[in-house]
């Protein structure tokens, strides 16, 4: 019965271990157990000296989305130690609630920012049809420095619906979703006016990178699931000016099963 487990100040007097049933004992031995570990990391957490976001939000109790929020927006300072995280004497000098009053609203997933630019375009989002904007678009905006991402998850987002209403009310939301767009290969091909086949010769000269891969299902299993790059239409669109010495007119016309004139490049 976890032999050698130290319960301290939580252990009973055998006198009332007596009266326990067996299912009790293990019931009051987990529970102590489990108070012990809890009460050893507050006691690492406070030997620690150096913090990073997450560590720092914990210290401080408040969310670690309002935190990251708070050192975007200027709420708090920079990091301060060599390790490119904060001191423990920063940690201690932030007020936490300042930290939180820096995110007074709940912050929102990236769906529902695409949701909402949708809107603000004139395009709502439908249930059960394809988006008119998605998740790829916001991600794009983030990367753009238009938002602030306030997770660190790599599957999903987090934003400051404060920050995502601004955005909303860009004059050239329009453009910029344009722009971020996404294509796939074989879309990217046909916005070319070329072969597919011509558009992996381009791939593989790395005249275009994608912006992501997303899994594509072919049935219900996920052992038929494939990663498919994504490409920003502006990034396509760009490939003719950004390739002069290239006979796109010819390029566009070569048939099905000739030779292509990047097969040589490639």
């Amino acid at each position: 019965m976890y032999a050698g487990a130290d319960l301290g100040e939580h252990a009973q007097p055998a006198h009332i271990c007596q009266h326990l049933t067996p299912f009790q004992m293990v019931c009051h031995v987990l529970s102590a157990c489990f108070e012990a570990t809890v009460k050893e990391r507050e006691i690492s957490v406070a030997r620690r000296t150096e913090y990073d976001a997450s560590q720092a939000a914990k210290r401080l109790r408040v969310p670690a989305a309002a935190f990251r929020w708070a050192r975007h927006s200027g709420v708090i300072s920079a990091p301060d130690a060599p390790s490119g995280r904060w001191s423990r004497a920063a940690v201690e000098a932030m007020d936490p609630d300042t930290v939180r009053a820096s995110l007074p609203r709940e912050p929102i997933s990236g769906g529902a920012a695409a949701d909402r630019i949708a809107e603000a375009l004139g395009t709502p989002n439908q249930p059960d049809e394809k988006a008119n904007v998605g998740t790829f678009v916001v991600r794009r905006l983030i990367d753009r420095g238009l938002l602030k991402d306030l997770t660190t998850n790599p599957d999903g987002v987090l934003l400051n619906p404060d920050q995502v209403d601004v955005v909303c009310q860009r004059e050239d939301l329009a453009a910029l979703v344009a722009a971020d767009t996404p294509l796939g290969p074989n879309q990217a091909a046909e916005r070319l006016g070329v072969r597919r086949a011509d558009f992996d010769h381009m791939l593989r000269l790395s005249w275009v990178k994608p912006a992501e891969w997303r899994e594509v299902r072919f049935g219900t299993s996920r052992a038929g699931a494939v990663d498919v790059p994504m490409f920003r239409t502006v990034d396509i669109d760009a490939l003719p000016a950004t390739h002069p010495d290239i006979d796109w007119k010819q390029l566009r016309t070569v048939g099905k099963g000739q030779r292509s004139p990047l097969a040589a490049m490639a």
